[in-house]
C-alpha cells in the first residue's frame, strides 16, 4: 500500500491510496512473481458543502483490475460476479452506504515489441492478457462516520479479486500425491 497523489478538481479536499496484490503463484504450480496480479486505487472526496449526487459530504471513488484465469474472459457471469465482490466486501465490513454506481468491464490485451515479457521477437505469438476492471463510486452513509469499514472493505475487494483466501481463512493443506 502506498500514498497516492488524489485528483485536486473533484473535490476541495480529497486523498488517495494504491495497493497490490500477488497470489504468488499460478494454478500450474509455477511462481509468478514479477508483476501483480492485482492493483487497486481507492481516494476519498469531501466537500463539506455535499454534492447532489453523492447524496452527502464524502464520495469514495475505487478502481481495480485484477488478471483473469485462462477461459475466463468472456464468461457471462463474470461482470454480476466481479459486482458482488464490492457488495459483498461493503456489507461483510459493516460499511454503511448510498448512491452506489459503477462498471465491471472485461479487457484481453496483447503487448508487442518492447512492451511484451519476451522482448517480441519476429513470429513470436506474444501472450495475451485477459484482465478484470471495476470502477465504483459510493457515498459513507452520514450514520456510519467510520471509513475504518470502507477502507477495510476496499481491502477485502482487492484480496477477493486477486483470489488470496478471506482474512482470517486458513487454506487447507494439500498432502502429497
Amino acid at each position: 500500500m502506498r500514498p497516492l497523489e488524489a485528483p485536486p478538481r473533484l473535490a476541495p479536499y480529497s486523498w488517495a491510496t494504491s495497493v497490490e496484490a500477488d497470489i504468488g503463484h499460478r494454478g500450474d504450480g509455477t511462481d509468478d512473481l514479477d508483476e501483480p496480479d492485482t492493483s487497486g486505487r481507492l481516494i476519498l472526496l469531501h466537500d463539506p458543502e455535499g454534492q447532489e449526487r453523492w447524496e452527502g459530504t464524502f464520495r469514495l471513488v475505487c478502481f481495480v483490475q485484477a488478471r483473469l484465469e485462462p477461459g475466463q474472459l468472456g464468461d457471462d457471469m463474470l461482470p454480476r460476479i466481479g459486482w458482488s465482490w464490492l457488495t459483498d466486501a461493503l456489507d461483510h465490513a459493516g460499511a454503511g452506504f448510498t448512491a452506489l454506481g459503477g462498471t465491471v468491464t472485461q479487457t484481453s490485451s496483447v503487448r508487442f515489441g518492447g512492451l511484451s515479457a519476451d522482448g517480441g521477437g519476429p513470429g513470436d505469438a506474444p501472450p495475451r492478457e485477459d484482465d478484470v476492471e471495476l470502477r465504483a463510486s459510493w457515498s459513507p452513509t452520514e450514520s456510519d462516520g467510520d471509513l475504518f469499514r470502507h477502507a477495510v472493505a476496499f481491502a477485502s475487494l482487492v484480496s477477493t479479486a486477486a483470489g488470496l483466501p478471506p482474512v482470517g481463512a486458513v487454506p487447507l493443506s494439500r498432502s502429497p500425491g
